[in-house]
């Protein structure tokens, strides 16, 4: 124990004889443990948003798409067909026993004029069950009713960021805006969903799917952008999923083996999806960072091996004095190790200063755990262990007369 404490007191203080080569050997290793925290920080803090915004666009939902479907090199019969329809939407509300609420919508970007203010705004044409399958909840106004459905209503509710751009901080309410040629009265505002992973769910503003195809866009017919369907519960996506894409088939007359003009996908897996981008991306930065280290680490080597040859008179006569090859050696580890360990430190202290600087610009919070600080300062120790393991296995094999004759 007394000789382990000498050899790590003799440690500190070579590191601190020669404290700006400590300090510049220990570069990379911050560097390199400062992007290992910053990735664990941002890979926490990008999942919890990840899940954040794919529980935004509803509760279980399944989503249908229209996709160009061809067979053969040559177009195949439902691709020749009107695509998406209300009424492939009404078969799924009728037949989809594992599904509670479906709904459609077609959505065109547009400027948007107001008294007050204009901008390029997504206009929806959404029917009532919109609503519920996405979870939007009116702030203000109502929503807009069966008989304005069914007439065709020029009416329209009001998401915030479009409600900035169009009235600033004034209550849209009983205001008019106009789409093109066509104006609109606003009767409700919707609470924020804030962004999804593919928009922002703000920037819209909603209307009658009928008003939608009669004066926006009036050359789609009955034919729909999207159509979505709610879960019993996420036990039941897959049912709810087969069961969608088995009434389409029918209905599109799609046979076996034909690729069909749609595509359905749950909300699980836009899930899995987002998050197998992240994963990837996050062992790239992991390898940019192991990079960093190795090269660290292979400095921390070069460093310690000088310092061998610069003392070898100095382990000569702690050899001469009764020091065991094994107290030289756990004297040159423990200051690697140390070395290495300033240096993790140093990392740490360097990437919780860039998360604090950069949070807000992130939009989400970056989270630090105790976890990654362990497995930051144990990487820090292992590479010093490692990479110190040489130079001093090559301090405690040195002859000692010969050492005591160095110059």
């Amino acid at each position: 124990m007394n000789a382990l404490a000498t050899s790590l007191r003799m440690a500190v203080t070579a590191m601190l004889r020669q404290r700006l080569r400590s300090m510049l050997t220990s570069v990379g290793i911050s560097i390199g443990v400062a992007a290992v925290v910053l990735v664990a920080a941002l890979g926490t803090g990008a999942r919890g948003e990840i899940d954040k915004q794919i529980q935004s666009l509803g509760s279980n939902v399944i989503f249908v798409f229209s996709q160009p479907a061809t067979k053969s090199g040559a177009k195949s019969r439902a691709n020749m067909g009107m695509g998406l329809t209300e009424r492939d939407a009404e078969a799924i509300r009728r037949e989809a026993t594992a599904v509670t609420a479906v709904t459609v919508y077609s959505e065109v970007s547009a400027q948007v004029m107001s008294e007050l203010g204009n901008g390029k705004i997504g206009v929806m044409g959404v029917d009532e069950s919109y609503f519920e399958v996405r979870g939007y909840e009116v702030a203000s106004g109502r929503r807009f009713n069966e008989s304005e459905a069914q007439t065709k209503a020029k009416v329209a509710l009001i998401a915030p960021t479009a409600q900035q751009k169009l009235f600033g901080n004034q209550d849209p309410v009983g205001r008019w805006v106009r789409v093109g040629k066509h104006p609109f009265r606003v009767i409700g505002t919707l609470r924020s969903k804030g962004q999804s992973p593919f928009e922002d769910q703000d920037d819209r503003i909603l209307i009658p799917i009928g008003t939608w195809r009669s004066r926006v866009v009036p050359t789609l017919g009955d034919r729909v952008q999207l159509v979505m369907a709610s879960a019993k519960s996420a036990e039941h996506s897959g049912e709810a999923e087969r069961q969608v894409k088995q009434i389409l088939m029918q209905r599109h007359q799609i046979a076996e083996g034909e690729e069909p003009d749609f595509r359905v996908g749950t909300q699980q897996e836009f899930q899995k999806m987002q998050e197998g981008i992240f994963t990837v991306l996050t062992v790239l930065l992991l390898s940019v960072a192991a990079i960093s280290l190795l090269v660290g680490g292979v400095g921390v080597m070069n460093i310690m091996l000088v310092g061998v040859t610069e003392r070898t008179r100095e382990i000569g006569i702690r050899m001469a004095i009764g020091a065991k090859p094994a107290d030289i050696q756990a004297q040159f580890l423990l200051e690697s190790i140390a070395l290495t360990l300033f240096g993790g430190l140093a990392g740490i202290a360097l990437a919780t200063g860039l998360m604090l600087a950069f949070a807000k610009d992130l939009g989400f919070p970056m989270q630090l755990s105790g976890q990654a600080v362990a497995v930051a300062l144990g990487t820090s120790a292992a590479i010093g262990l490692t990479f110190g393991f040489w130079p001093a296995r090559r301090a405690a094999h040195l002859d000692p007369i010969e050492a005591l004759r160095h110059e």
